[in-house]
């Protein structure tokens, strides 16, 4: 029963009440883990694909913070305007449903009283629901905009989305450049290091993606760490076979 006790704390009216009226604040995680993996396979890519080909850590370094934060930005930049534009679409989307009741209101009363119908709402209980949902202007445009064009009303602020990417981005990113950045560490030993703190950079992101969201944590990190490995041995292959290739030459 003791383990129950907190979800049924949760549910007493007075808690709900206070939920409801605080709303619904958007999550940033999706942000931070996309920004930090980003980040961790930039960068540890670059590593791969420069140790591959033989490259000086000298090399590593310098193309490694170069990509760190010009692809940072560049994703920071991106996350902000997909943001900005979904803001937007809701509301040029909510202007044009104030226009609609403004210009038809008994055929977006009718949208209403099809989308609860749909529901499993029907006679004097629909006309009521219809009723008092047409009666209140801003609940009405709303609820135009969750049930027909399926919108989120509150959606993520575009300059924090933008933010976090950029924060995870560099914060991750940069770990797999640490071991260059030492004094004294061959290059043999410089990848290494690497290669293992990068991938526990990967398995970290995914045990705290798996426990955030309720899922398998061993799984999630797995395929983190997969999806990070995979990336890193597609460059250093690359690397290597374009040094094989054409390093004679230069």
């Amino acid at each position: 029963m003791t383990d129950h006790a907190p979800t049924g704390d949760q549910h007493r009216p007075d808690v709900i009440r206070r939920r409801l009226a605080a709303g619904s604040r958007h999550d940033y995680l999706a942000d931070a883990v996309l920004g930090g993996i980003d980040g961790c396979v930039t960068t540890f890519a670059v590593v791969a694909g420069a140790t591959g080909g033989a490259l000086s850590p000298l090399v590593v370094i310098i193309l490694g913070f170069a990509n760190l934060l010009a692809d940072g930005f560049s994703m920071a930049v991106s996350n902000y305007h997909g943001t900005r534009s979904e803001r937007d679409r809701v509301e040029q989307t909510r202007r044009t449903e104030e226009n609609h009741i403004e210009q038809v209101p008994d055929g977006e009363r009718e949208e209403i009283r099809q989308i609860f119908a749909a529901k499993g709402f029907e006679g004097d209980v629909l006309e009521r629901i219809v009723e008092t949902i047409s009666a209140n202007r801003q609940l009405w445009v709303d609820t135009m905009l969750t049930e027909e064009h399926g919108l989120q009303l509150e959606g993520a602020d575009p300059v924090r989305a933008g933010a976090v990417t950029f924060a995870a981005f560099l914060g991750v990113g940069l770990v797999p450049l640490l071991p260059y950045l030492a004094p004294g560490i061959g290059d043999d030993t410089a990848f290494a290091a690497s290669g293992v703190m990068a991938a526990a950079a990967f398995w970290g992101i995914g045990w705290v993606k798996g426990q955030r969201l309720q899922l398998p944590r061993l799984r999630s990190a797995w395929q983190t760490l997969w999806t990070g490995g995979a990336a890193a041995a597609l460059a250093y292959g690359t690397g290597w076979a374009l040094q094989a290739l054409f390093g004679a030459g230069y």
